[in-house]
């Protein structure tokens, strides 16, 4: 039981921390990783942002559709297969990661903790 309650306050800390990010940079936590993942490599399949964030397809492009609605990410037909579909970072969406600052935002103390264990 002790284990669940860790869990839950953990689940409240980052939902907190959520709330603070969308607050500021008005991005959600999955919308933020999405540029993060992005930033690392040309471009992404939706197959792999999904692996990459560990998100359901469904939830993927949910996520996808969101952050392209803010023209801060945007579709690359692949070279080889036409049929294939690729997302890359735009300007705005390179500009919006450089802003991002986590340390401005409010972390629970809780996060704090586990954070500074690495």
């Amino acid at each position: 039981m002790e284990t669940l309650c860790k869990i839950r306050e953990i689940n409240r800390a980052v939902t907190a921390f959520e709330a603070e990010m969308e607050k500021t940079y008005n991005l959600c936590l999955n919308e933020g990783m999405l540029l993060c993942c992005l930033s690392k490599t040309s471009k992404l399949s939706s197959g792999e942002i999904a692996d990459s964030l560990g998100l359901t397809t469904s939830n993927t492009s949910k996520v996808i559709k969101s952050i392209e609605n803010k023209d801060m990410i945007k579709r690359v037909i692949g070279n080889t297969d036409k049929r294939q579909m690729y997302f890359s970072l735009t300007p705005k969406g390179k500009k919006a990661l450089s802003v991002i600052n986590c340390e401005n935002i409010q972390l629970p103390d809780l996060l704090k903790d586990i954070l500074n264990k690495e």
